[in-house]
């Protein structure tokens, strides 16, 4: 109960519309998908959102450090892992977390859009989440951008070819994601979506 309270309080505090960017911990510095997060990061904080991550290395790591270079609110949401995950040092907003699910509270109350990077189970978990969220109408519908169609079209087509052809989603589940892949269709596409 503490963690609610505290990530609450911390958050509410903002004052801006915030855009969660997830993808892999595992991104190198030198990847191209770790240059091109800390580019949509710079580029939504320099329109004016905050950008809320999971406050570790990898992919969230280069989008706080775009957002924190770019003078925008940097927020990492950080969580006690097994196998410890070190908070990057690029945050000037951290929220630290011991449990998943109220960290997960905080992605979803506090963001307007997920931009969503190449990654692993916990990224197909965050997306999925956000669009079962949406789609049984627990939350309002926000963008959700994935970005890299060499790594999601895949998963799209599937999603598209078995699910939709099953009649086990609708085909307004569909519209709910946005494949793109230059930094500045994202920031573009989210400044359409997201009003500041």
């Amino acid at each position: 109960m503490s963690e609610f309270v505290d990530g609450f309080d911390a958050m509410s505090a903002v004052g801006l519309p915030g855009v969660t960017i997830y993808g892999s911990a595992r991104t190198p510095k030198e990847h191209k998908y770790y240059q091109l997060a800390e580019e949509i990061a710079a580029g939504l904080a320099d329109a004016g959102y905050a950008i809320i991550t999971g406050g570790g290395p990898g992919i969230m790591e280069a989008a706080n450090k775009g957002a924190m270079e770019a003078g925008g609110v940097s927020i990492g949401l950080n969580i006690s892992l097994p196998h410890e995950q070190a908070p990057n040092p690029y945050t000037n907003f951290p929220l630290h977390f011991k449990y998943f699910f109220v960290r997960k509270v905080m992605f979803m109350k506090y963001s307007m859009a997920f931009v969503c990077m190449p990654g692993g189970f916990g990224s197909l978990d965050e997306l999925f989440e956000a669009m079962t969220l949406i789609q049984t109408q627990r939350i309002k519908p926000f963008p959700i951008v994935l970005v890299g169609s060499g790594f999601w079209t895949g998963l799209v087509g599937w999603i598209r070819e078995t699910l939709l052809a099953a009649g086990n989603i609708d085909k307004e589940d569909m519209l709910l994601l946005k494949v793109l892949d230059e930094a500045e269709d994202v920031v573009s596409f989210i400044k359409k979506t997201v009003i500041v």
